[in-house]
């Protein structure tokens, strides 16, 4: 891959970032080069689609935990939990399809879930996390992989007190979305995000798990944590405390041996947990929501209907979710920031600061992913949103000027496709 020059006074990129963009959106890009300075700081990639077109896709550091293996057009991280908006998307474009309706009972299309007193929840209630069944309630490492036999236990499970309440499912979003996917197309999502989502988008960027051998997308490092020292009174405590009802966001994410998972070479990869585990290139998120951004249209294909793109935008509420006590007005599998002004528009954060993100006001998507879970930027989290504003900045720049549209990268979507449902 030739480094694309940004056109600037200096005439290129900042030193060590890959890729091209807009001349507008100069200052955002120097502020996320220095977002990784050092090898011990990993690497990442920022993309940006205005109106449907990509106006940044840049990267830079390094994808292994020793600093040899530099960032690449083709490499992606696990997002954690902005994969969520891709299995989101996955439903948005059946509902469009009219296989899945959201105001009908989840029992309409999957009949196993309305076991234990769970008939009427909606779809509706369960991409708005208001189904009660966010607790995890004693799985094990084992039956986390099984991603099968989750999706039985979501249909299984009984009804619970947080009904109808905000309540952050963390990890059982996934299965409970892809079971009702499953119902009624008989595929897994980790086929679904490929045939619906990737292929469509003309992108390998987006798999969910561990791509194939053979794919041009490669998989980043989680550089930390990766120390194996043990806890005993935390693992002594920990479980006894998650079993609680009452126990909230820990209770929705703790299972034994959680940090196992995210070390060495990564083994939360090798199940479809389509909450977490998603392995995207910021520029497939960009492009995923650049289409939502543009009333659905993305390189003269339409992905998603007018109307269904309408209802993603919800009015903003300071109610707090009960699992992670924060406002962030879930609906339909995205979440805002509901401070006005803040950070508008919609779309998913994930754990580390990995984030995809649409607003449909100003046309803009973007695509931010990174390689760091624990390391000594701890503002991880809140930096994006700092970004953000710069990113908005270059945007009404280059609404005044001209918005100028950067080359392709990255690979395409491979032809034939080669998936085997799951």
């Amino acid at each position: 891959m030739t480094r694309a020059k940004l056109h600037l006074i200096d005439g290129g990129l900042p030193h060590g970032v890959q890729g091209a963009a807009d001349p507008h959106f100069a200052f955002a890009i120097h502020v996320f080069s220095k977002l990784f300075p050092g090898k011990r700081f990993g690497g990442g990639a920022l993309s940006v689609y205005l109106d449907g077109r990509p106006v940044v896709d840049v990267w830079t550091g390094w994808a292994d935990r020793r600093g040899e293996v530099p960032w690449s057009a083709d490499t992606a991280a696990m997002v954690f939990s902005a994969t969520k908006g891709a299995a989101a998307t996955v439903i948005h474009r059946l509902v469009d399809r009219g296989q899945l309706s959201y105001d009908a009972p989840v029992a309409d299309f999957w009949p196993e879930f309305g076991a234990n007193g769970k008939s009427a929840i909606s779809v509706r209630d369960l991409m708005r996390h208001r189904a009660g069944l966010s607790h995890l309630n004693g799985v094990n490492k084992s039956d986390l992989l099984d991603h099968r036999l989750m999706e039985q236990r979501m249909a299984a499970a009984p009804l619970t007190r947080l009904i109808g309440q905000p309540a952050y499912h963390a990890l059982t979003y996934g299965w409970l979305v892809s079971g009702l996917a499953r119902a009624v197309t008989g595929l897994g999502m980790r086929d679904l995000i490929r045939i619906e989502i990737a292929r469509t988008l003309n992108t390998d960027g987006l798999h969910l798990g561990r791509p194939p051998a053979d794919a041009p997308t490669r998989v980043a490092q989680i550089l930390a944590p990766q120390s194996t020292r043990a806890n005993p009174l935390f693992n002594l405590l920990a479980p006894k405390y998650a079993a609680l009802w009452f126990s909230g966001g820990f209770g929705s994410m703790y299972f034994p041996g959680a940090k196992s998972y995210v070390q060495g070479d990564i083994p939360f990869l090798d199940s479809e947990i389509p909450s977490v585990n998603g392995v995207f290139t910021a520029r497939a998120l960009a492009k995923m929501y650049g289409a939502i951004a543009n009333c659905g249209r993305i390189d003269g294909t339409r992905f998603l209907s007018a109307e269904v793109v309408r209802g993603l935008t919800c009015k903003p509420s300071l109610r707090p979710d009960l699992n992670i006590l924060v406002p962030l007005s879930w609906h339909l599998g995205f979440h805002s920031v509901p401070v006005p002004g803040v950070f508008p528009g919609f779309g998913h954060a994930g754990l580390g600061g990995s984030i995809g993100w649409a607003d449909p006001s100003s046309g803009m998507s973007i695509g931010f992913v990174h390689n760091r879970l624990l390391t000594p930027m701890l503002f991880d989290q809140t930096a994006f949103v700092a970004l953000g504003s710069l990113l908005r900045r270059g945007v009404e720049a280059a609404r005044k000027r001209g918005p100028q549209t950067v080359p392709h990268f990255g690979a395409p979507y491979p032809e034939p496709p080669g998936e085997v449902a799951g």
